[in-house]
């Protein structure tokens, strides 16, 4: 066999063993150990004197002293700290009120609800699951569609992997070495459509069909102003204003994403006070589950890279390279073929494993067919928006099954969730036909003028 088979052979192997249940990150860095020592082996060297072992250490010491990835844990230990200041049962409370005369009130503020909380952590999960323990209850409570509902909750809780400050563009900042800053600036408006999108079709949806969504008794809607501005301002606009505070500090240059990272960190210590939900035993957890997150993100890293060494070094990427190149495809298509094949691995594989291992391989066709890296970061969060939504993995739809009513059933999730999955197809299509959706604001805040 050829250099260039045994790099497909590698790619298709790894495939393989992750299908059947192997941890990704040390199968990454098996595989590129193990494929990198026959590829670098020079007849007679003693075992350890083979070169992939300093390559091993060397993508070791790029990842730990990266100061890109220097916000991820950050950003993390800020998420975790929301999570548990028991902020979200006041944001859906003063939300669902100040929604209470726009159809399907109780599914809008259940997606702002879910669209501010993800942004401020990041974690589907955690998301998907306090949404669904909190909000799913209540519509089911108030009389709403079971699959209506349960899509509401799966969408919204995936928003925050494309609505800044997400760690997949961080993560895809350093993957594909762009500003982090520019990625940010242009997955805001992406970010705010899809959103949009969402809304836009739960209250048609209610307008259309009120049985899905019934109107709220007039005892739940009769409820002065002043009650409302007070709910509001002790629960979403402290959030609101620590989130808006992070992004504006990133955006308008006036920190870095890891400064401003470390100060959204500090401010969600002192919201967790003010809630009185700072506990020694709830700070504990939240450094905890920091650490453990930011360690599976490092091992992917530095498995995804060595891994990634060794598959160009035998000639794997020139393969794809050459195929693609081959198939005489024009930009367009050539954007089209690259998101389908994200959307399918999207079914077996984690966002992570999409961005670190297969991302890179179309990254330096994008020069060749003249497309924006920074564009294609932001279509790749959109499209990996439907990965948790779409059977048969659709992970969103697991973790509220988890926690659903027994009576809600696997495919009642599924069928309220794919309406939403189309919403994210839109929105892509709104994209490509309008580019300045994504380009324009990192251009007027960023370009020379």
């Amino acid at each position: 066999m050829t250099d260039p088979q045994i790099g497909m052979l590698m790619l298709g192997l790894f495939i393989f063993i992750i299908l059947i249940g192997f941890p990704i990150a040390f199968t990454l860095i098996a595989m590129g150990v193990g494929f990198g020592y026959y590829a670098y082996y020079t007849p007679g060297q003693e075992f350890f004197s083979n070169r992939v072992f300093t390559l091993l250490v060397q993508k070791t010491f790029e990842v730990t002293s990266n100061d890109v990835l220097i916000a991820v844990p950050l950003f993390l230990f800020m998420g975790y700290i929301v999570e548990r200041s028991n902020i979200l049962d006041r944001l859906f409370h003063s939300l669902q009120l100040a929604m209470r005369n726009i159809p399907g009130a109780l599914a809008v503020a259940a997606l702002i609800t879910c669209a501010l909380f993800a942004t401020a952590t990041g974690i589907v999960g955690a998301v998907v699951t306090l949404m669904g323990l909190l909000a799913y209850p209540q519509m089911l409570k108030a009389g709403y569609d079971k699959s209506f509902s349960a899509g509401v909750i799966c969408a919204g809780g995936c928003l925050g992997i494309l609505i800044p400050p997400s760690i997949l563009l961080i993560v895809y900042s350093a993957t594909a070495a762009v500003s982090v800053v520019k990625l940010y600036a242009a997955a805001m408006l992406p970010g705010f459509l899809l959103a949009g999108l969402y809304v836009l079709y739960v209250v048609g949806r209610a307008v259309l069909n009120p049985s899905l969504a019934p109107k709220l008794p007039k005892s739940e809607t009769d409820v002065p102003f002043a009650t409302i501005f007070l709910a509001l301002l002790t629960s979403f606009f402290p959030l609101a204003v620590l989130i808006l505070s992070v992004l504006g500090a990133i955006l308008f240059g006036l920190a870095t994403p890891s400064e401003a990272a470390a100060v959204g960190a500090l401010g969600a210590l002192i919201l967790a006070a003010a809630y009185q939900a700072l506990t020694f035993e709830r700070l504990k957890e939240a450094v905890f589950l920091t650490a453990r997150t930011t360690a599976m993100v490092c091992y992917l890293f530095i498995g995804s890279w060595t891994f990634a060494s060794v598959f160009s070094y035998l000639g794997g990427h020139s393969v794809v390279e050459h195929f693609i190149l081959s198939l005489e495809l024009s930009t367009t298509q050539f954007l089209i073929l690259t998101q389908i094949i994200i959307f399918l691995l999207g079914w077996p594989l984690e966002w992570s494993e999409i961005i670190i291992i297969f991302v890179p391989i179309f990254l330096p066709l994008l020069v060749k067919f003249n497309v924006d890296p920074i564009f294609f970061g932001v279509l790749v969060a959109l499209n990996i928006q439907t990965s948790f939504n779409t059977p048969p993995m659709a992970m969103a739809a697991y973790y509220l099954k988890g926690i659903a009513p027994p009576h809600v059933q696997l495919t009642d999730i599924f069928k309220g969730a794919l309406p939403f999955v189309m919403m994210v197809f839109l929105s892509m299509v709104l994209i490509y036909v309008f580019p300045g959706i994504v380009l324009w604001l990192p251009d007027f805040l960023y370009s020379v003028r």
